[in-house]
């Protein structure tokens, strides 16, 4: 089997999106049958970047993507949903583009993996082998730390941190909420996914009870002493919702002890309790399941792995990228996902086809609506070293200035709906 070269690697990779991706076309592989099996498991940013992207880097691959859902439902922009201003199915895609391209996709969870024999179990009774397995597994939540509720409560008190049928019962519970009813939302400690998400929430929920219940009132009881983008989430409160919305930080009362879902009421370690009519409690998170049971976490319950291929430290072979990973500066985002996807796949390439990949950079950036015509960002440029693993880049990046004027607000919402119509692009077709 012929092999693709350094020098068309490197340039290969070396155009689009601030990684080592996206200028894939002029790639020369043999037309000799598969290179190697690659399994990636999981469908989202990650795993579905990832898997479009082993696909351009080596057309040869023989690539079967793993997800249970036939539909993947983004968390981005899921709060415009449970905020009345989208649909589901806006923020919904499917896998039909990994099909087109000749990869496989199961629609099953994977059981088990077994490293030494490389084979994973399924839950439709396949085994399949694989040479590189790729896990994108997202997040599970830590129920261990947080007494008075389980998994079968978020039926009644949501977390909406996972898309689909949980953003639906959200939305419909603030949509059901009695003008001068109360929302509390409890956002987790670091780390955690989307680390502005729960503020971003906060910010559409207060416009929709602006318009429908303005008499309501929104408690934020933050395991945090900050949050991210907090000047620019509290200036756009208090020009656009004076009096409506109250954050208690971790020092000040904010971390919560206790939960008694049947009575909608939180209990902080200061002694203090708090009754809604809508509680959004979002729990302490860990990585995905599937990475506890192949035994690849450590002890805070995230997956070690080398920065610069993803590949972890735990099994020679097996590449964890996304909110699952320990991924240095890097937030647990969405676009953050996606840019390892591009650099784990261009990291698999590059071994399987025995070439030395350049140490690779990453982006990511984040934008938060305030209200629809109200945006704010931030972005930020990463880098690897061998001392520093993943670090930001000092002077990359940023955050929207704090004290712009509303026609600058307007425009960022307007960029805020083009990140999201891109980046599922390049995720999902």
């Amino acid at each position: 089997m012929n092999t693709i070269n350094r020098r068309t690697f490197v340039k290969l990779m070396a155009g689009g999106s601030g990684v080592l991706a996206a200028a894939y076309s002029g790639i020369s592989v043999a037309k000799s049958g598969p290179s190697a099996r690659v399994i990636v498991v999981g469908g989202g940013f990650g795993g579905s970047s990832c898997a479009k992207y082993l696909h351009k880097f080596d057309p040869n691959l023989d690539i079967t993507l793993i997800e249970p859902a036939k539909q993947f439902v983004t968390c981005p922009f899921s709060n415009a949903v449970i905020g009345g201003m989208r649909d589901l199915k806006t923020i919904s895609h499917s896998y039909t583009a990994h099909t087109k391209r000749g990869s496989k996709v199961i629609h099953a969870t994977v059981n088990s993996i077994d490293p030494v024999t490389k084979k994973v179990s399924l839950s439709n009774g396949q085994m399949l082998a694989y040479d590189r397995l790729v896990l994108s597994p997202g997040i599970d939540f830590r129920w261990d730390a947080v007494e008075g509720m389980t998994a079968a409560d978020t039926k009644t008190i949501p977390h909406a941190w996972q898309g689909g049928t949980q953003t639906t019962l959200l939305r419909k519970q603030i949509m059901a909420i009695p003008n001068g009813g109360v929302f509390i939302i409890a956002p987790p400690g670091n780390p955690f996914r989307c680390p502005p998400g729960p503020y971003e929430r906060v910010s559409l929920v207060a416009h929709y009870l602006k318009q429908h219940k303005p008499k309501s009132k929104i408690l934020i009881l933050d395991a945090k002493a900050k949050f991210s983008k907090q000047p620019l989430f509290m200036q756009g409160w208090e020009k656009l919702y004076p009096g409506m919305i109250e954050w208690v930080g971790g020092d000040a009362g904010g971390r919560i002890e206790r939960v008694n879902v049947a009575r909608r009421v939180l209990y902080t370690e200061t002694g203090d309790k708090h009754k809604g009519e809508v509680v959004n409690f979002i729990p302490p998170q860990k990585a995905g399941k599937i990475a506890h049971t192949a035994g690849l976490t450590n002890n805070d319950g995230w997956c070690p792995v080398d920065q610069r291929t993803f590949e972890s430290k735990v099994h020679a072979d097996i590449h964890i990228i996304g909110d699952a990973s320990v991924a240095g500066k890097m937030p647990k985002s969405g676009f953050a996902a996606n840019s390892q996807g591009k650099v784990c796949a261009a990291a698999i390439v590059a071994s399987i086809h025995n070439i030395k990949m350049p140490d690779p950079s990453y982006v990511n950036t984040c934008y938060s609506l305030v209200s629809p015509n109200y945006g704010i960002s931030v972005a930020a440029v990463y880098r690897y070293t061998k001392d520093k693993g993943i670090f930001k880049v000092k002077g990359s990046g940023g955050v929207s200035p704090k004290d712009a004027n509303t026609d600058f607000r307007a425009l960022e919402a307007r960029y805020a709906e083009g990140w999201y119509d891109s980046i599922t692009s390049d995720a999902f077709s």
